[in-house]
């Protein structure tokens, strides 16, 4: 496979070369790139918002991407009433509020009314012009806080901490009728569905798409398309039920000599279960990208003849290597402190010819403090005399590039070492999850397209288990809980960070991955609900739910990269020192309305898109003119000998 570097290789380095989404957000000294910030997609803009689209911050077009696509919609619009949203199928309001006070961070105290429905808040100021919109689903909210008591005008204030890097702050008047409970009471209610003993609105978001999302991924098809099974590896059903590991999906590819009953005993051996098996294959050389949780070595230094017989078994499905290396993505000192709780690492003495590699990425808890800092530097105002030093306070960055090299080593030493590589954390689906994804979207170009990206989100995160529901706290109101991290926020950073330096590389475009980030906490679509595979099949989300995917499938043109370059068998090296890496401005700092650029970038994608297909259009035309007159001439000269006509492959 031919192996690229950044940037030059798959395309220039200019400042067109980049792929951000609707606001973008204008740069700032040190990268000439435009940045941006999500917006709605026309079709599914009201007439005032696409008024006021063009000149508010993205503060005021929150609802960007929780709309619907197209002229499948059905649109519920109470014309008689401007100051409500426009619903989404079964969204309903539930309560409203004159005379709300909404303290916006770069605009200043605004008032008018509140509407919270079963979905989002919306708020509107129709004292400005053009009017001023905010619109929140409700998912995005941590924690509602009630600031202080009644002012002396009567005022209550509460404030908004979101997920998505804002605070935000609301005063209302106090209640003549103190038995009504406060808009705010109401909105806390079905922001928290699940703390409350309500539904999730994803279960009752009935909208119908042209695409079913949920036949996006079919595991045993992803396998074949990777060559499996083949003489070295098979497919296993055993864990079907759930029964082996109840937090691996069913379908499992592992060695084809290792049979069902030493699987067991495997499972017995490794955290949770999870066992070593097959995320991917190089169809080359035949190295592999295997991933598990923690042997179980405790205190003692326990062994496992089945599970060193296994990891044998996978080195030597490799014929090109005679070593195995094992990629333990945590510090070798919490590895070690994990031997306390019984789980640990590999030794070198139990598993011949294995070498085992700390990664040094640290824990989801640090990961959270990391992000609480970067949000308090970022929003709502940037200290610019202390901006650099601020920002490495925080170790955000420093995390990102150890996530990068991390996953740099694996993929660089399955495509250049041609040896097989087994990846772990403690239980295998936060870290590690991690890793085997992006060294996968280093190595295959399958993945760097929109749909393959789906597929990779599909197999790597969701059916091997990260815990979404736990690490995000979808309608959970107890937002100090431990399991909390942006574990894969961290990911699609990385994922950011990778087409900035191959913006050619990659079919999707920057507003794709931040719809990706908003559907993460709105709890719209049932594609990040539940921790794992069997959660999702017991509580029926597919039956009941829609899939985000169905939504972006169905505008595709919304999230394409027209400087995309289907280079399917580059192999991508990126540069992972900090001085290479940069905060991902158009999503932490997306909403302060003064790092807007002063044209909209993803119009003008639209705009080169169509040219693309147009001039794609023309060549095609052309090499038919070429392959009908060489027809026609070859057919007037039969006497003659015939020359074969080699069709020439032009792209633009």
């Amino acid at each position: 496979m031919e192996k690229s570097g950044s940037i030059d290789s798959l395309g220039s380095k200019r400042s067109s070369s980049r792929q951000p989404s609707v606001d973008s957000l204008s740069s700032t000294s040190t990268s000439r790139s435009d940045r941006s910030a999500p917006a709605k997609p026309p079709s599914a803009m009201s007439s005032e918002s696409v008024a006021t689209s063009a000149e508010l911050s993205p503060e005021m077009r929150v609802s960007s991407l929780h709309v619907k696509p197209k002229a499948s919609a059905k649109k519920v619009l109470r014309e008689s009433d401007k100051e409500e949203p426009q619903l989404l199928p079964n969204e309903t309001v539930q309560d409203m509020a004159q005379d709300v006070t909404y303290f916006c961070p770069f605009i200043g105290a605004l008032r008018g009314t509140v509407t919270i429905t079963n979905y989002r808040l919306f708020f509107r100021c129709m004292d400005r012009e053009p009017t001023f919109v905010l619109d929140l689903p409700l998912g995005v909210v941590s924690r509602v806080e009630k600031i202080g008591s009644a002012s002396s005008r009567g005022d209550l204030s509460y404030g908004l901490v979101c997920k998505d890097m804002r605070n935000l702050r609301f005063a209302h008047k106090q209640m003549d009728d103190t038995l009504r409970k406060s808009i705010f009471e109401v909105l806390m209610k079905f922001a928290f569905p699940v703390s409350n003993g309500l539904q999730i609105f994803a279960f009752e978001y009935g909208q119908v798409f042209p695409e079913n999302g949920w036949k996006v991924y079919d595991a045993v098809s992803e396998y074949k398309r990777q060559g499996i099974p083949n003489e070295s590896w098979r497919i296993t059903k055993i864990n079907d039920h759930y029964e082996v590991c109840d937090t691996y999906p069913s379908t499992l590819a592992v060695p084809v000599n290792i049979p069902d009953e030493e699987l067991k005993r495997v499972s017995a051996f490794r955290a949770k279960g999870r066992i070593p098996v097959l995320s991917w294959i190089h169809p080359e050389s035949q190295a592999t990208v295997t991933r598990c949780s923690q042997p179980m070595v405790g205190v003692n230094g326990k062994r496992s003849k089945e599970d060193e017989k296994y990891l044998q078994a996978i080195m030597d499905a490799n014929a090109q290597s005679h070593k195995l290396f094992i990629f333990d993505a945590r510090p070798s000192v919490n590895a070690a402190a994990n031997k306390m709780k019984g789980g640990g690492y590999e030794s070198e003495d139990a598993y011949q010819n294995a070498e085992l590699v700390f990664l040094d990425i640290h824990n989801i808890h640090v990961m959270r403090e990391s992000l609480r800092k970067l949000k308090d530097v970022v929003y709502p105002n940037i200290e610019d005399s202390h901006w650099l030093s601020n920002l490495e306070s925080t170790h955000w960055l420093e995390h990102i590039k150890l996530i990068l090299a991390g996953a740099l080593r694996i993929a660089d030493k399955v495509e250049s070492g041609k040896t097989s590589v087994v990846v772990h954390c403690s239980d295998g689906w936060d870290r590690t999850g991690q890793l085997t994804s992006l060294a996968m979207l280093m190595l295959d170009g399958y993945y760097r397209t929109i749909r393959g990206f789906e597929v990779l989100l599909e197999k790597e995160w969701l059916s091997f288990g990260h815990r979404f529901q736990l690490r995000i706290g979808h309608g959970d109101k107890n937002h100090t809980d431990a399991d909390r991290s942006p574990v894969f926020i961290q990911f699609i950073d990385c994922v950011w960070q990778l087409t900035r330096q191959f913006p050619a590389a990659f079919e999707f475009n920057e507003y794709f991955l931040v719809t990706i980030l908003d559907h993460l906490y709105s709890c719209l679509f049932g594609t990040f609900l539940c921790n794992s595979e069997q959660q999702r099949l017991k509580e029926e989300i597919p039956k009941r739910t829609v899939s985000l995917w169905s939504y972006i499938n169905s505008q595709l043109e919304e999230f394409t990269n027209p400087l995309y370059v289907n280079y399917s068998n580059h192999v991508l090296f990126p540069v992972v020192s900090l001085r290479h890496l940069e905060l991902w401005v158009g999503y932490y700092i997306r909403w302060n309305p003064r790092m807007r650029p002063q044209e909209p970038v993803h119009q003008r994608y639209k705009e080169l898109l169509a040219k693309r297909a147009e001039l794609q259009k023309r060549v095609d035309e052309l090499q038919r003119e070429v392959t009908n007159r060489s027809a026609s001439s070859s057919s007037e000269r039969a006497g003659s000998p015939t020359r074969s006509i080699t069709p020439v492959q032009t792209f633009v």
